[in-house]
């Protein structure tokens, strides 16, 4: 019996990881593609006239085992694969791009589709019946529902190979991140280096039977190394490292991939009668088409460079002063800064560090969200799950009603790739008189434990997993009827709101004094250091912003025109990084390699989605502020109007619903030290 076939039979219908065996996924695969064809095909074949309930309704609820497969498979194929799991990917992608053209391009289906379409106003429609009508219709005439049969065919040939050639990218930037590691055998080479750095990378040498220590490209073994080490050859070693995952000549290089990707996208986009690929994306984005965009971008960028050009110069004068550094380069970056900051603030990240304890910031996330959402966390060790490392919690409202199981897997391992993400193993929806609740989970990279210390957390992963956790909530508090418009299925520069909104919180007394205790002593983290939090919250804030806006406009650049042209794709950075280039170049590195977040992730065309946000954020936190961080009331229209919707309605009306306007720019520019 294939387990993932059948009713799951466990607490809350969770996935039984520890049963699934990896040869049940690619029989699982073909008996649910099986039946989702079936739905549809009985869909099709109904005689009754089409109307909301027997087709829009029917569609919404078809492959609901086959998502909840998907979700399962993929979700382990980014936290846990092996070479097993990657070649099941690299089958079963084609097959699911095949399934998803075969419904799109269906044309008694579409037929059915527009007759309800054309008679909306006949039908007495909710607001979250007329958008998923609207959003089915136009998904179909998006997707080469209206193309003529030879044409459709160029589509699907397009689709399947892009399926397959992403899957491959994100192995190729996965295997490259494995592949390099630094060892050290001399104590001198890590002067400057943090004693729990010292510790975690002493451990990892022991773990692979090897002397002295061993650093990296894994976040929690990386970042301090670049922000603490005084070796400077060891810290551009590192650096260029990183830069060149992907681009070195080795069977992981992703360039020809690369513009193999951007030009079927291109094609793709001119095939469905769009100029380019980031005009199909944004058609569906609170931002309508790329000029908004650029422009957007450009108008931040006018604003932040003469602020990072002179954040440069400050940081090159310093470097020069203390070490005589002649010119300062990107493996220079992180460690001057620190220092700058320390100097400036009199604020250290490893003096912050032991008020963060990984266990006590999870905590205080879940405090925050009692205060304003009333719902409460309990770790639960009657679900199953897919690595001894992850969490798992009951999440119930204050009546006791079970509102969502969540997991939480932060250390890094080898079959997980960087980063931090949310995702979910199965989304909210209402059938049949029943509410199913959702199952969530954030994954990160953090400092494992070590034989002396816990995780500790810098400042900045607080605000990652505050992040992750704003994303979570948008996913556990979902509140729809249909799982196509639940949770995060959102518009894509709308999705960031509620995680970059969680962020703020982590620079609020109100809020520290939940968890910012010491881990040894338990005293709480002193005024002074709270206050150089909130100064120092703007440091260097004009080369982020830079920084921040030139990988948008590298996004833009490859998706805003036609890229037939391109041969070089180290050639065609240097051209899109012209006017936001601050430190000088490094040959041996390029960025749209690994850039998983676009070739790979589901961010093409959408990167400027994080700045976006950022102004939806910041204003959105005013508003908080203006009322008091725990505000009931202001709490509650956050979640009632932009948590639990998902993408029942526009985002500017469910914003406006919100906030009581559209939201300013100002307050964005006022927290970057941009403007007074």
């Amino acid at each position: 019996m294939n387990l993932l076939t059948t009713p799951f039979n466990t607490a809350h219908d969770t996935a039984p990881f520890s049963s699934i065996q990896q040869s049940d996924f690619l029989p699982a695969f073909e008996d649910a593609i099986t039946e989702t064809r079936n739905e549809i095909d009985q869909l099709v074949a109904n005689s009754k006239p089409a109307d909301f309930e027997n087709t829009i309704a029917a569609l919404a609820y078809s492959g609901m085992k086959l998502d909840r497969i998907s979700n399962i498979f993929f979700n382990l194929h980014s936290a846990e694969t092996n070479d097993e799991l990657d070649k099941i990917a690299q089958e079963i992608a084609p097959k699911l791009s095949k399934l998803s053209n075969d419904i799109t391009l269906n044309k008694d289906l579409f037929e059915r589709i527009k007759t309800v379409y054309s008679k909306k106003e006949q039908f007495n429609l909710s607001v979250e019946q007329l958008t998923l009508l609207e959003k089915n219709y136009k998904d179909f005439v998006r997707n080469g529902a209206l193309l003529p049969e030879d044409k459709k065919q160029q589509l699907r040939d397009i689709d399947a190979e892009l399926s397959v050639l992403k899957l491959k990218y994100g192995e190729h930037v996965l295997a490259d991140s494995n592949a390099y590691q630094m060892h050290l055998l001399d104590p001198v080479e890590l002067a400057g280096l943090p004693e729990g750095a010292i510790e975690a990378a002493h451990e990892l040498a022991k773990e692979q039977e090897k002397e002295g220590w061993l650093i990296t490209l894994d976040y929690p073994s990386y970042i301090p190394f670049m922000t603490y080490a005084e070796n400077r050859a060891r810290r551009e070693e590192l650096a260029i490292a990183a830069g060149k995952k992907a681009f070195q000549t080795n069977d992981n290089n992703n360039e020809e991939l690369v513009l193999r990707i951007v030009n079927l996208r291109h094609q793709r986009a001119n095939l469905l009668g769009y100029p380019t690929h980031a005009h199909f994306v944004l058609e569906e984005r609170m931002a309508k088409d790329p000029e908004t965009v650029k422009t957007f971008l450009n108008d931040l960028l006018e604003k932040g460079k003469p602020a990072a050009e002179n954040e440069f110069a400050e940081l090159s004068a310093f470097a020069k002063e203390i070490d005589g550094i002649a010119q300062l380069e990107k493996w220079d970056s992180a460690y001057y800064s620190e220092k700058l900051k320390q100097l400036k603030f009199n604020l250290d990240d490893e003096k912050l560090k032991p008020y963060f304890k990984l266990e006590n910031v999870l905590q205080g996330a879940f405090d925050i969200a009692n205060r304003l959402f009333d719902i409460n966390f309990k770790e639960v060790g009657t679900i199953d799950k897919y690595h001894p490392d992850v969490q798992t919690f009951e999440v119930r409202d204050n009546l006791g009603g079970l509102v969502a199981i969540f997991y939480a897997d932060f250390f890094p391992r080898k079959g997980k790739r960087n980063g931090a993400w949310m995702t979910s193993f199965k989304p909210q929806y209402i059938q049949d008189g029943n509410n199913e609740r959702p199952h969530v989970s954030i994954v990160c990279n953090f400092t494992k434990p070590t034989a002396t210390k816990p995780s500790l957390l810098t400042f900045n992963e607080v605000t990652t997993l505050f992040h992750e956790f704003g994303h979570a909530l948008h996913g556990m508090l979902a509140n729809t009827t249909y799982p196509t418009l639940s949770g995060t299925s959102v518009y894509w520069d709308f999705v960031e709101l509620p995680s970059q909104v969680m962020e703020n919180w982590c620079y609020e007394e109100e809020a520290l004094a939940l968890f910012a205790k010491h881990y040894e002593t338990g005293a709480s983290l002193p005024m002074e250091y709270v206050e150089k939090i909130k100064e120092s919250a703007a440091f260097l804030e004009g080369l982020a912003t830079v920084r921040q806006l030139s990988f948008g406009l590298l996004d833009m650049g490859w998706h805003g025109q036609d890229p037939s042209a391109i041969k070089s794709v180290k050639t065609f950075e240097l051209e899109q990084f012209a006017n936001t280039n601050i430190y000088p170049d490094i040959a041996d590195n390029a960025m749209s390699p690994s850039f998983s977040h676009i070739f790979n992730g589901g961010y093409s065309s959408g990167y400027y989605s994080y700045k976006w946000a950022e102004v939806l954020d910041a204003d959105a936190f005013e508003y908080f502020k203006e009322n008091g961080i725990f505000n009931k009331e202001v709490a509650k229209k956050f979640k009632d109007n932009i948590l639990s919707k998902g993408g029942t309605m526009h985002p500017m009306e469910l914003y406006k619903a919100f906030r009581g306007k559209e939201p300013s720019v100002e307050p964005l520019l006022r927290r970057a030290g941009l403007i007074d």
